[in-house]
C-alpha cells in the first residue's frame, strides 16, 4: 500500500483546488453582486414610488388647496355683491345714475385689493366697472360668452373662470362670476370681482423653491398658461416641449382624477404628476428630476460593491490558506482505504476519469454496481464495532475474490461499495452483481452466536453517453434503492 498518493493525485486535487477558488469566487461574486443590485433596484423603485405615488400628489395637493382657500375669499365678495340691496335696487330702479354704481364697484376694488370688479344689467346689457361704463355686452361677441353662459347657468350660482381683463390691458385675469337676481328670484344681471395671477405666480415659486420641482399649468388644449421660474419664459404649447411631449396627450386626460406619468430628458428621468383644476378649467402639472437621487443611490451601489470585491478577496485568501494547509493533509493520506485496503472513493475519481475516457475513446461500455450490507446495523449493536470491522474487511475479500481482474473496487462509505467495470455492458454487470451477492450469501463470516446472516442489496447501471460522473453513480444509486425497497438481498438493474 503506498504511503503518498500518486503524482495524478496530487495534480487532480490542486486542479480541484483551483476550481474551487474559481466557483467561490463566482458564488461570492454572483450573491454580492445580485445582493447589491436587488438593494439597488428596490431603493430605486421605492424612490421613484415614493415621488410619484406621495411626494409630487401632495405637492399638487398644497397648491389646489392654497388656491381654494386664495379663491375663497373672491367667491365671498362675489356674492356679498350680488346680494347686495343697493345694486339690486340701483338695477330695478333703472340705472339712473351710473356714477353711483361706479363709485360702488371702485369702492369694492380698493377695499379688497381685486385687480378689477364688474357689474353686468341683462335689461340694459351695459358693463360697468370701475371707472365708468366699458361697453355693452352682446351675444355675437366672442370676449361676451361668458356672460351668456352665467346667465345660463341653473345648478349654481357662480363660477370662475380665466380670461383676459378688457379693463386691464387684456392681462389674464381669475373672475369670479356671480348671478344678481331681484326679489322674486328672477335674474337681473351678473356681478364679481378679477384676481391677478401673481398670486399664483407666488405659491408655485414657493414650493418650486422648497421642493426644487417644476411647476406649471397648461390649459384644455395644452398651451403653458402659467409656471414658476424655471419655466416662466415658456411659452406654446407642451406638445412642442423636449421630453414631456411625449406624455402630452397623457397629462391632458380631460380627467380629474391625478395622473402619474414620466419621461426622459438628456439621460434625465422626470416624474410627473398631473391633475385637473376644475375652479380653473387648467392642468396643474408638477415634475421632479430625479436623476440627482438616482446617482446619489447609483454611488452607495458601487460603494457596496467595492466592498463586496474586498470581502470576496478577503475570504478567497483565507479559503486559499485553509485549502492549502488541508490539501498537504489529504496528500497524506494514502490512495486506498485503511481498513478494507480497497481503493478509496478519492482515488476513485481519478480513475473513472480515466475508464471514462477509454470508454469514448473505443466505444466500450462501461458499467457500475453500487451495493451496501443489508442491516448492517444489527451487527454493530449485536456484536460490537469490532466484528462490524470486520464483516466489512470480509466483503471487501469476498468481493476481490469474485470481480473481475480488470474490474475496480472501492468502498463508496461506510457499508457501501462501488465497483466499476471497464468494456462491461448492463447485462454483463447484472451477471457479475448476482455472482457476488451469492457469493456474500455463501460466505461464513464467522460471527458469534447468535448468528446473523450477511446479505448484500445491489444496484446496477451503466454509462451513458454523455452523462455526468453524479447522474451516473445516481442512478446505481437509485437502482440499489429499489433493490432494497423490493426486500434486500437482490440485484436490481437502472
Amino acid at each position: 500500500m503506498p504511503s503518498r498518493p500518486p503524482p495524478l493525485v496530487s495534480m487532480r486535487l490542486l486542479s480541484i483546488k483551483y476550481r474551487l477558488l474559481i466557483l467561490l469566487t463566482l458564488i461570492l461574486g454572483a450573491g454580492f453582486l445580485a445582493t447589491s443590485l436587488a438593494s439597488y433596484m428596490a431603493s430605486r423603485q421605492a424612490l421613484e414610488h415614493g415621488i410619484a405615488d406621495q411626494t409630487l400628489p401632495l405637492t399638487g395637493d398644497n397648491i389646489y388647496s392654497e388656491i381654494q382657500k386664495d379663491m375663497l375669499r373672491p367667491v365671498f365678495i362675489s356674492s356679498l355683491m350680488a346680494h347686495d340691496t343697493f345694486v339690486r335696487d340701483w338695477i330695478l330702479a333703472g340705472e339712473n345714475n351710473p356714477e353711483q354704481i361706479v363709485r360702488y364697484l371702485a369702492e369694492v376694488k380698493q377695499k379688497y385689493g381685486a385687480i378689477t370688479s364688474f357689474l353686468i344689467s341683462d335689461k340694459s346689457s351695459k358693463y360697468y366697472y370701475a371707472e365708468g361704463t366699458l361697453k355693452s355686452v352682446s351675444p355675437e361677441a366672442t370676449r361676451d360668452i361668458w356672460y351668456y353662459r352665467v346667465r345660463a347657468m341653473a345648478s349654481t350660482d357662480y363660477e370662475t373662470n380665466v380670461d383676459v381683463d378688457m379693463a386691464n390691458r387684456d392681462s389674464m385675469t381669475i373672475f369670479i362670476n356671480h348671478r344678481v337676481y331681484d326679489y322674486d328670484g328672477q335674474f337681473i344681471g351678473a356681478t364679481g370681482i378679477g384676481l391677478t395671477l401673481a398670486t399664483m405666480n407666488h405659491i408655485i415659486d414657493r414650493y418650486q423653491a422648497r421642493f426644487q420641482r417644476n411647476i406649471y399649468f397648461v390649459d384644455g388644449a395644452g398651451t403653458l398658461v402659467l409656471a414658476g421660474k424655471t419655466m416662466r419664459n415658456g411659452h406654446g404649447n407642451i406638445r412642442s416641449l423636449p421630453g414631456v411631449n411625449t406624455i402630452a396627450e397623457q397629462i391632458i386626460n380631460h380627467q380629474s382624477a391625478p395622473t402619474h406619468l414620466s419621461y426622459q430628458l438628456d439621460h434625465a428621468q422626470i416624474l410627473v404628476n398631473s391633475r385637473f383644476i376644475p375652479e380653473l378649467g387648467w392642468y396643474l402639472v408638477v415634475e421632479q428630476n430625479v436623476s440627482d437621487d438616482v446617482q446619489s443611490l447609483q454611488r452607495v451601489f458601487i460603494l457596496n460593491l467595492a466592498i463586496s470585491f474586498g470581502v470576496t478577496l478577503l475570504v478567497l485568501l483565507l479559503t486559499l490558506l485553509t485549502v492549502n494547509r488541508y490539501q498537504r493533509r489529504i496528500e497524506r493520506i494514502a490512495s486506498t482505504d485503511a481498513l478494507t485496503g480497497l481503493l478509496n472513493r478519492q482515488s476513485l475519481e481519478l480513475l473513472f476519469q480515466r475508464a471514462l475516457l477509454l470508454s469514448r475513446r473505443t466505444a466500450q461500455p462501461m458499467s457500475a454496481i453500487l451495493f451496501d450490507i443489508d442491516f448492517f446495523k444489527r451487527v454493530n449493536d449485536t456484536h460490537g464495532h469490532l466484528w462490524g470491522d470486520k464483516v466489512i474487511r470480509g466483503v471487501a475479500d469476498v468481493a476481490r475474490a469474485t470481480v473481475r481482474e480488470s474490474d475496480v473496487i472501492t468502498r463508496w462509505g461506510g457499508e457501501e461499495y462501488l465497483v466499476l467495470l471497464n468494456n462491461c455492458n448492463l447485462a454483463q454487470a447484472t451477471e457479475v452483481a448476482e455472482n457476488l451477492r451469492v457469493a456474500i450469501e455463501g460466505h461464513a463470516f464467522g460471527l458469534p452466536e447468535p448468528q446473523l446472516a450477511v446479505t448484500i442489496s445491489l444496484g446496477v447501471a451503466e454509462y451513458r453517453l454523455d452523462e455526468s460522473e453524479s447522474a451516473f453513480f445516481s442512478r446505481a444509486d437509485s437502482a440499489l434503492y429499489q433493490a432494497k425497497h423490493h426486500g434486500r438481498n437482490g440485484v436490481h438493474a437502472a
